[in-house]
């Protein structure tokens, strides 16, 4: 067993292939970029998966460290951002024709993390229908309980007065704010020594959507220096949907709970 062997080098680094003739000297950086964009993703989803499964087996600690990594991961995403900003406007005008209709949209792991996370929309698998592979990935997440139900799970295990109805809920549904909840977590804030495990729980979980909030932020300012307003590729909106994109919040009671604390 050799270093380029067990990583396969030999594949991995013929993968980049740029299409662009006479080929332009940026586009490695704009595949690479995404490449591995694709690979932390892969990563983020095989974490946030174990640590649903250790929630339903009520191992909170492995799975807080599962979470932890993903912050890592994330903070590593948001800053390679900057790698991609040195693309200037002019230089990426000179092969992003080449791309056709292909857009970071059509990221089916992108969009797993975000069913995973709780912003599910079925509809979604009418896009990779052709793809058996994404339909896969994203049917199972789709059905699964996401992090956030799972964490409420464990709670209710745990005896906080999660409300039947969230419990209940129909999983394959986006996550919609339950007022409900709101409660139960103020009471988590209010005793946060005798209640330390729920609280260090929903601390993370809003780490992780700041830290979500930051890439996509990075994504949109990134886009706009690049190609200002103009519309994506494969006939996105481009700064005009991640401008959207940031106002969408996935644990939005463990926002709305901070209007009451201390209030």
């Amino acid at each position: 067993m050799s270093y380029a062997g067990y990583l396969d080098l030999p594949t991995l680094l013929s993968a980049q292939r740029p299409l662009s003739r006479p080929e332009h000297h940026d586009e490695l950086l704009f595949i690479v970029q995404h490449q591995t964009t694709e690979l932390w993703l892969k990563l983020v989803l095989h974490e946030l998966e174990t640590a649903c499964e250790l929630l339903r087996a009520d191992e909170l600690a492995p799975a807080l460290k599962c979470i932890a990594r993903v912050k890592h991961i994330q903070k590593t995403l948001t800053e390679q951002w900057s790698v991609l900003a040195t693309l200037t406007p002019t230089e990426y005008a000179e092969f992003r024709g080449i791309l056709g209709q292909a857009s970071g949209f059509q990221s089916y792991q992108y969009r797993a993390v975000e069913f995973v996370l709780g912003n599910k929309h079925a509809g979604m698998l009418r896009t990779f229908e052709a793809d058996a592979t994404a339909t896969a990935v994203l049917t199972r997440a789709l059905e699964a309980p996401s992090l956030y139900d799972e964490v409420l799970r464990l709670l209710a295990r745990a005896g906080h007065p999660v409300p039947p109805a969230v419990l209940e809920r129909d999983v394959t549904q986006a996550w919609t704010f339950q007022p409900d909840l709101v409660p139960v977590f103020q009471a988590i804030y209010a005793d946060a020594r005798g209640n330390w495990a729920a609280y260090e729980t929903c601390e993370e979980l809003v780490d992780l959507e700041d830290n979500f909030q930051l890439w996509r932020f990075r994504h949109l300012k990134t886009v706009e220096r690049i190609i200002g307003s103009k519309p994506g590729t494969g006939g996105s909106s481009g700064s005009a949907f991640l401008a959207r994109a940031l106002e969408l919040t996935f644990f939005p009671e463990l926002y709305a709970v901070r209007t009451e604390i201390g209030g």
